[in-house]
């Protein structure tokens, strides 16, 4: 399949003007050499790393393509290790991406639980050799710092070079909020995360940096940066956020309703940037039920919240309060109307094929059955094959 191409970094951009546009100069044309992100990790030779085996080198080769498809880790719904047993099922089952949320709290209470997912990143990475893995995603404003996240990020990636890369958003009151006391106005979560940006990529660029900005003030060198950029995505929900979304991240994180709306504020955003929005990853997370009717219910009654997440619930900090709030305003079946639901692999190819076909590059399937060996197995012997068949 074809690699997706890394676009070269302009400053990075709120609208407005640029940000330290001299000190990202040389980390833009570096992802510009590494274009296709997972060729160019194939000829670089791989810097010395815990894993620095011959088995090890050979699995950081696979590139972030088109027609890629990933599988979701919930830490909202299920301990870290379950997931890290259900993330080796998907890798195993041939599922070249693995992206995990990155959260304080679960969206609703009744989800149950809620691990770090840095932690689960770390440890998943040997048994799910060969897969990508990131955040969908990691809010690097309030609850962590700017230079927290460069460096843990970095370590990821001597740790799995090739293999990791990195979502960003502008957060969620119930972790953000709850975790600092501070939830800021939308403008400034976004100017945060701007800025926030900015001093990450400087960070990896391993240089020393000197950064004194509006909310961040950084006197740092990552003595271990990545030995390769690490795909940066942006996360976005709306009109503004696609379009800025556009103009300061290497790729896009959204929803299916959201692309085909506002795609193309986020194609204007990344062509004002510089950049050549269909050289760029666009990983769109699709939920799916392997199932009938009644296991689409039941998982939505874990994601009630979801058609409203970012028009209200966002606001809210705590997880009850959002559960109980969904459930009086939103029915189970405007929900389950828009995920595929069906034991027929016809009805699930279609889905995500609909989604390439509009331009999306990655669709992260997730699933909010309790069984989730169910779904990996259907999709790595019934869904999987058909799609690289077709493609």
């Amino acid at each position: 399949m074809e690699s997706v191409a890394m676009a070269p970094r302009p400053a990075v951009q709120n609208g407005n003007g640029s940000f330290n546009r001299r000190r990202l100069l040389k980390w833009a044309s570096l992802a510009a050499a590494a274009a296709n992100l997972g060729a160019g990790a194939a000829k670089a030779e791989p810097v010395a790393h815990v894993n620095d085996r011959p088995e090890d080198r050979a699995q950081t080769v696979s590139p972030l393509r088109k027609g890629m498809v990933g599988f979701m880790l919930a830490h909202e719904q299920f301990p870290v290790p379950e997931l890290l047993d259900i993330g080796t099922a998907a890798a195993h089952a041939g599922f070249p991406l693995l992206a995990t949320s990155d959260h304080l709290q679960p969206w609703q209470a009744n989800e149950g639980h809620c691990g770090e997912a840095w932690v689960t990143l770390a440890a998943l990475g040997r048994p799910a050799a060969g897969s990508w893995m990131g955040t969908t995603v990691t809010c690097p404003t309030l609850r962590y710092n700017p230079a927290v996240v460069a460096e843990a990020f970095a370590s990821l990636s001597l740790l799995y070079p090739g293999r990791i890369f990195l979502g960003v958003g502008s957060g969620e009151a119930l972790n953000e909020e709850a975790g600092t006391g501070e939830w800021p106005r939308w403008e400034e979560r976004w100017d945060r995360l701007v800025e926030a940006i900015g001093v990450i990529r400087e960070l990896w660029s391993g240089r020393p940096v000197r950064h004194e900005g509006r909310y961040y003030s950084v006197d740092a060198k990552l003595y271990d940066p990545p030995p390769q950029p690490i795909p940066l995505l942006t996360a976005a929900n709306g009109r503004k956020s696609m379009r800025l979304a556009g103009l300061n991240g290497d790729g896009l994180i959204t929803d299916p309703l959201t692309w085909k709306k506002f795609k193309s504020e986020w194609e204007g955003g990344a062509r004002d940037a510089g950049k050549n929005p269909s050289e760029m990853p666009v990983l769109v997370e699709q939920f799916v039920v392997v199932g009938e009717e009644n296991d689409a219910q039941q998982a939505a009654r874990y994601w009630r919240f979801v058609p409203k997440a970012f028009k209200k619930y966002f606001n809210i900090r705590d997880p009850a309060a959002i559960q109980q709030t969904a459930e009086a305003e939103v029915p189970i079946e405007k929900i389950t109307a828009e995920w595929p639901v069906s034991t027929d692999p016809s009805v699930h190819v279609k889905a995500i094929a609909d989604l390439f076909d509009s331009g999306v590059t990655i669709v992260n399937v997730h699933s909010g059955q309790p069984d989730q060996k169910r779904v990996v197995e259907f999709y790595g012997s019934e869904v999987l094959p058909r799609l690289r068949h077709s493609g």
